[in-house]
């Protein structure tokens, strides 16, 4: 081998050996991973003690809101059902003031047949009388119930509350005027419950 080649074979195996101590060196370590540090986007999605209060606070306002809806709720529920059977009572027994202003009435018709069998020589005036008590007790408890009664007689006839069922050719009245009732009309209060039956007047012909 040639000096030439000799003395670079040496300086290879220089700084090899070189190398190898620098790795090998004692107290040498390879450099620490770095500790990985939070963002600042991490740090402020990270609530603080002010904001866990607040979060408590409104779940504190939810329960109670909560609680609130509950109890109006239940109480909307039995008004409802209150009030379904106040409207069926007010139906089943809407007829009661005025059947308690009848009673008197059937108690009279009672008594009238009750004298029209046991009288002799006057069961007729006694059977008329004991029907005219119960009419009046009638009529009176229906016109106090808000009953009116139509009387069509000698007035003008009004579609409204007159039935026309036939004419009468007459002189003695004005045309359209009503000559004759035949059935009563009646009406509560504003509402018209049946109207009238009436004969009109019409004019004789020429």
């Amino acid at each position: 081998m040639s000096k030439k080649e000799h003395r670079v074979k040496s300086d290879v195996e220089i700084v090899e050996s070189e190398r190898a101590g620098n790795e090998s060196a004692p107290g040498s370590a390879p450099d620490a991973a770095p500790t990985p540090q939070p963002s600042n986007a991490t740090a402020e999605a990270l609530p603080g003690s002010q904001q866990i209060e607040e979060l408590k606070a409104k779940a504190t306002k939810a329960d109670e809101h909560w609680d609130r809806l509950l109890r109006v709720t239940a109480d909307l529920e039995n008004f409802k059902k209150r009030a379904t059977r106040e409207r069926q009572d007010a139906i089943k027994f809407a007829n009661e003031s005025l059947l308690a202003r009848l009673i008197p009435a059937l108690d009279n018709f009672d008594m009238a047949l009750a004298a029209a069998n046991n009288a002799e020589g006057n069961s007729v005036e006694s059977l008329k009388t004991g029907i005219a008590m119960v009419y009046s007790q009638l009529k009176a408890a229906l016109t106090e119930a808000g009953l009116e009664e139509i009387d069509a007689t000698n007035q003008p006839f009004d579609p409204k509350l007159h039935e026309a069922v036939s004419q009468q050719e007459t002189a003695e009245v004005p045309e359209g005027q009503v000559v004759r009732q035949l059935r009563k009309g009646y009406r509560l209060r504003d509402r018209l419950l049946r109207p009238a039956s009436v004969v009109v007047a019409k004019k004789p012909a020429a």
